[in-house]
C-alpha cells in the first residue's frame, strides 16, 4: 500500500473515520499497516471500492450498488 500514497490515505481516512477515537481505534493506523490488522485491512478494501466508484470502473461499482 505504501507506493499508492492517494490510496494510503485514503485508507487512513476510512480507519480513522471508523475507529475516531482511542476508545475505538484497536491501534494507531500506522501499527495497524505494519501487523496487518483486520480492521486496516477492511480499511484498505473500502478505499478500493471508493477508488473503483470514483474512477469509473463499472465493474466494481455493480458490487457497491
Amino acid at each position: 500500500m505504501q507506493h499508492n500514497m492517494a490510496l494510503r490515505e485514503a485508507a487512513r481516512a476510512i480507519y480513522e473515520s471508523v475507529y475516531p477515537s482511542s476508545d475505538w481505534t484497536p491501534v494507531p493506523f500506522d501499527e495497524a499497516e505494519r501487523y496487518g490488522t483486520i480492521h486496516y485491512r477492511n480499511a484498505v478494501d473500502a478505499a478500493r471500492r471508493a477508488d473503483a466508484c470514483l474512477n469509473g470502473d463499472v465493474a466494481h461499482q455493480l458490487v457497491l450498488i
